[in-house]
């Protein structure tokens, strides 16, 4: 039971599985537990089979969202994959433009938002109270 992330050397593949209508986020094997709850928070719902073996997790969207939304979550997903340094691939089937753009413009104005402050005054100059002998 291997899953695309591992076959094509990615952190996570984004994909519609075959013959069904659920959007899958399959990760690597020893994906770190960081990139799983990054998926959990981003909206996509934890999977997993317990073998004698290894464990094996993946993501879906959840069901009860139609087609329509249940692409725009996956692709809404996949900027913060990105910034957080990890690999992502996304069948274009899956793959929603607007919703993309639209994250990366709400990604792009919260880092924003978090960076501008109102400066601090600048220290006064320091002068030297030594004299030359």
């Amino acid at each position: 039971m291997g899953n695309l992330a591992d076959e094509y050397g990615t952190d996570v593949e984004i994909y519609r599985k075959v013959l069904s209508p659920t959007i899958h986020a399959d990760t690597r094997e020893a994906a770190p537990e960081a990139l799983l709850d990054l998926l959990d928070r981003l909206g996509f719902e934890r999977h997993e089979i317990r073998t004698a073996g290894p464990v094996y997790t993946w993501h879906e969207v959840p069901e009860d969202l139609d087609s329509a939304e249940q692409q725009r979550l996956a692709s809404r997903a996949i900027p913060a994959l990105l910034l957080a340094g990890y690999t992502v691939n996304c069948t274009p089937e899956v793959f929603d433009e607007a919703a993309y753009q639209q994250a990366v413009r709400d990604l792009s104005s919260s880092a924003s938002r978090r960076t501008t402050h109102t400066p601090k005054p600048a220290a006064p100059a320091r002068t030297s109270t030594r004299r030359a002998p």
